[in-house]
């Protein structure tokens, strides 16, 4: 299959909002609601993820299209994806934890955690069956990186105002957590008219 005619700026602005992995598909909430108390912790988590959504993305790609394809050994995919996934998060956890070992210690698990994230496979999912182009799956792997990071950022902000807040003692915690989440997921939808990739 060929690639869809898509704009590389387009499908940019279009994978941060309107069609956000996290508030659109609802892909990678376990780490997103977990992480999200504290902003230094949810912007070095988000940074994280930029750089394995992109580098998995397009190394995946890669693996698809120059071993799996050719040697018709797509039925491997799902695994060799997710061992891909694993070998970059592990050079990544051993890199943080040599350079910032207080945010290796602030990440805790969530870190080796992003293994498992399916926003991850989801993108690598995402642009197999789109059948994106390099550079499109570059773009989407990093536009959605950036758009999980922007949701994170954001949540840790107004979960921080909210804890200042006179908030109902039967939300408090995880009930205004969803609720606010819900609130930013219809906010990124209004965008929806502007750019939409299915």
């Amino acid at each position: 299959m060929t690639a869809p005619e898509i704009s590389p700026i387009v499908l940019l602005f279009a994978s941060i909002f309107t069609s956000n992995i996290l508030l659109a598909n609802f892909l990678g909430m376990c780490s997103f609601i977990s992480i999200s108390k504290d902003i230094k912790s949810s912007n070095g988590l988000g940074l994280a993820v930029i750089l394995v959504l992109t580098l998995t993305s397009v190394l995946n790609w890669a693996v698809y299209h120059f071993i799996l394809s050719p040697l018709h050994l797509e039925y491997l995919r799902f695994i060799v994806f997710i061992m891909v996934i694993a070998a970059v998060v592990q050079v990544l956890e051993m890199v943080i934890d040599r350079v910032s070992p207080a945010l290796y210690m602030a990440l805790g698990i969530f870190l080796p955690l992003i293994t498992v994230n399916c926003a991850i496979l989801g993108v690598t999912l995402f642009v197999e069956i789109r059948s994106y182009s390099f550079i499109q799956t570059l773009v989407y792997g990093l536009g959605s990186g950036v758009g999980w990071w922007l949701a994170i950022l954001a949540l840790a902000a107004i979960r921080k105002k909210v804890d200042n807040a006179p908030v109902p003692a039967g939300l408090k915690g995880p009930g205004i957590t969803l609720i606010i989440i819900g609130l930013m997921a219809m906010g990124f939808l209004g965008f929806s008219g502007m750019l939409n990739v299915q």
